[in-house]
């Protein structure tokens, strides 16, 4: 018996010590994995979504199908998730799975415009000669910028194409931008491609004349250079982060409010650019998927623009549903998604745009191969090509004008918010922008009550807005400024400003009816919420009122003047 007992022992330590030596070659394993490459691939299996979304802000989560996740981490990143003692299984990074040939089979194959032929990955020093070319070459109609330098210095660049290349006059800008993770490489050579087929075709094609002149275009092919160009000059194993370890679409502000991490200068310089600009839509495009994945990622509310995000989605994967072969672009509901009914994220470039920038950006995935072999580049350009197109035309699509002062003619920064549709903390409603106060809204076809309105300005409410897809409305608007004689140029009986409001607003009698006036404020369900008598006179019609205490939502005003009884309303949006 002491015998029996004396085996089992040693059959335990040896089991217990081969453990051990298999768990210590797995992490010699994941040294040796981050001192290549910097950053690990795995996967491991979850219950539930919810276990997924509970690992958003540890790891870089790539993608989630058939409760299965596949991430990235940093050494930081992958010794916490491993204290939750989750199984997972190591992947071959996505950056070095080609070999030379695929990536550049014809590494010298230039045409005369020194423009590639779009079936190789140029190196670093023929990117940044095509992208001057293309300025060089075609100056009327496009502009070379700067948005910032990486890490290492490498230029951040992006191509403005327009009829008006040099100012802006009075047209929606619009934004393509890829790659800002490194081994995403398909949008870039597509982003590449639609510039040289804009400016060739400028002139040419009607279609291409006609979105040219009346958009503003900017095109980013490349927003990680050093995670491209890790290996120096040639796009060869690069990776997800920048040189600092960062995965730059996890860097961002959030919405929410949670910690994303040191900015990075590829972050600050893209922040920079998109203030000193006015983006009415943008796409980013990536790879590792095949969906066109719509806002909010960072919470499972739907957008006041869900059917629009809806529309616009449908026509971009029914488009490519046309042009490429059977089982492309096909993930999720065929090719669309809401971005936390796939994964929630925080810090994401797409929710910081709709967010701070209210601007419209979508997340394309345009391969489930991240760094695709050179020799598929040309066949994923024609899937995409007339997507690509639809949704750069939506840009001029909805009602768009310029907003001015009614007495002075002076162009405004004003707010475009839509009542009963645009909520203050989904950041929808938009803004006309300096210079040239001009102001884009795209937006699904129905009617709708649109209130214009500025600091130092009477709001305006223009009702019964008829849109109609496909279609642009153009709606410009005067401004009448609060020092303006309204007991002659005006026959309303009041003005509310601004409205909507966050809470606090501006009520201004009519001059005609001086003397008290008992002011009543009631919620929708007839709840009189406010009450108080408010004396006008030649010296003193403007009150304020402060109602932050009260929640969201629409209030009747009614003033009566000694029998006569004026009714406004005010929308309060927090």
């Amino acid at each position: 018996m002491k015998r029996f007992y004396f085996v089992l022992l040693v059959i335990g330590f040896f089991l217990h010590s081969g453990i051990l030596f298999s768990q210590k070659n797995d992490q010699k394993s994941v040294d040796s994995i981050f001192r290549v490459w910097g950053e690990i691939y795995f996967k491991f299996k979850v219950e539930n979504k919810i276990q997924v979304d509970s690992l958003t802000s540890l790891i870089s989560i790539d993608n989630y199908k058939d409760k299965e996740v596949s991430a990235y981490a940093s050494r930081d990143q992958f010794k916490e998730f491993q204290l939750k003692n989750i199984p997972y299984t190591i992947l071959p990074n996505p950056g070095g799975l080609l070999k030379e040939s695929e990536i550049n089979p014809e590494p010298t194959s230039m045409n005369k415009r020194l423009v590639p032929l779009w079936n190789f990955y140029p190196k670093y020093q023929q990117y940044l000669d095509t992208m001057l070319y293309f300025a060089t070459a075609y100056p009327e109609i496009c502009r070379l910028d700067t948005i910032g330098t990486s890490v290492l210095g490498r230029k951040i660049l992006a191509l403005k194409i327009s009829d008006s290349v040099n100012f802006s006059n009075g047209e929606p800008e619009f934004l393509y931008t890829s790659s800002i993770h490194g081994d995403e490489t398909t949008g870039y050579i597509l982003m590449l491609h639609l510039a040289d087929s804009l400016l060739q075709g400028y002139g040419v094609s009607s279609r291409i004349t006609n979105i040219v002149n009346n958009t503003e275009i900017y095109i980013n092919p490349m927003a990680n250079p050093d995670g491209m160009y890790r290996n120096g000059t040639t796009l060869t194993n690069p990776i997800r982060e920048n040189y600092n370890g960062y995965d730059l679409n996890r860097n961002f502000p959030d919405p929410g409010f949670a910690n994303t991490g040191a900015k990075q200068p590829e972050t600050l310089a893209f922040m920079d650019y998109a203030d000193r600009h006015h983006f009415v839509m943008s796409a980013n495009f990536h790879g590792g998927a095949e969906v066109f994945n719509y806002p909010w990622d960072r919470w499972y509310r739907l957008t006041a623009d869900d059917d629009w995000w809806q529309f616009t989605g449908r026509e971009y994967a029914d488009t490519i549903h046309k042009y490429s072969p059977s089982g492309y672009f096909t993930m999720e509901n065929n090719g669309v998604t809401n971005g936390a009914a796939w994964y929630t994220m925080v810090g994401g470039r797409q929710d910081y745009m709709n967010f701070f920038e209210h601007c419209r950006e979508v997340t394309i995935e345009l391969s489930y191969t991240k760094f695709l072999p050179a020799s598929k580049l040309i066949a994923h350009w024609n899937y995409n090509y007339h997507s690509l197109l639809n949704f750069l035309e939506q840009v001029n699509y909805g009602f768009q004008g310029t907003i001015t002062d009614t007495v002075t003619g002076e162009r405004l920064q004003a707010k475009v918010f839509i009542l009963n549709h645009d909520l203050y903390n989904d950041s929808s409603f938009v803004y006309s922008k300096l210079p040239s106060g001009f102001y884009a809204r795209p937006i699904h076809a129905g009617i709708y009550d649109v209130t214009f309105s500025a600091p130092g300005y009477f709001s305006k409410t223009i009702t019964g807005v008829n849109i109609i897809n496909y279609n642009t409305l153009h709606l410009d608007v005067q401004l009448r400024p609060l020092t303006f004689d309204i007991n002659e140029k005006t026959v309303r009986a009041s003005f509310v400003f601004p409205n909507p409001s966050p809470g606090q607003f501006g009520i201004l009698l009519p001059l005609k009816s001086l003397g008290e006036w008992q002011v009543g404020i009631f919620d929708i369900t007839g709840k009189k919420v406010y009450n108080k008598k408010l004396y006008a006179d030649r010296a003193n019609s403007l009150f304020q009122i402060d109602l932050c205490h009260l929640p969201s939502g629409l209030y009747m005003i009614l003033l009566d003047n000694d029998g006569q009884v004026f009714q406004d309303k005010v929308v309060i949006q927090k």
